[in-house]
């Protein structure tokens, strides 16, 4: 997921610099990626079941991560959108879902023990 964001990050960048089919590959990522959150939430409650402190940090990538798509303003017809600055939300919340990424890799990867304890 840490890298989709990444390309995520790219493809849009790209689009918004008059690649135009950089758009497709975004939305392609993205939909990959939320795939990858609820899985990432399933897994956690098999894993986790029972240490709801454990499970928080999938849910929350899921809840934040779907959250984060609906923020989406209308690409196509922009004068639609209710403001530009509620859609920003989109880009913004992406950075949330990245670090809840990260962490979550982090903390499994060391429950694992494919990492060092602190």
């Amino acid at each position: 997921m840490v890298v989709g964001i990444f390309l995520q990050l790219y493809f849009i960048t790209a689009w918004i610099f008059g690649e135009s089919g950089a758009l497709d590959a975004h939305r392609g990522v993205g939909n990959v990626i939320w795939l990858a959150e609820l899985v990432v939430l399933v897994a956690g409650l098999v894993a986790w079941w029972g240490d709801w402190r454990n499970v928080a940090w999938p849910a929350a990538l899921a809840v934040v991560g779907t959250i984060q798509i609906m923020f989406v303003g209308d690409i196509d017809d922009p004068s639609g959108n209710s403001s530009g600055w509620v859609h920003g939300l989109h880009g913004g919340l992406a950075l949330f879902v990245l670090i809840l990424a990260a962490v979550i890799a982090h903390r499994e990867l060391r429950a694992l023990g494919l990492r060092a304890p602190r």
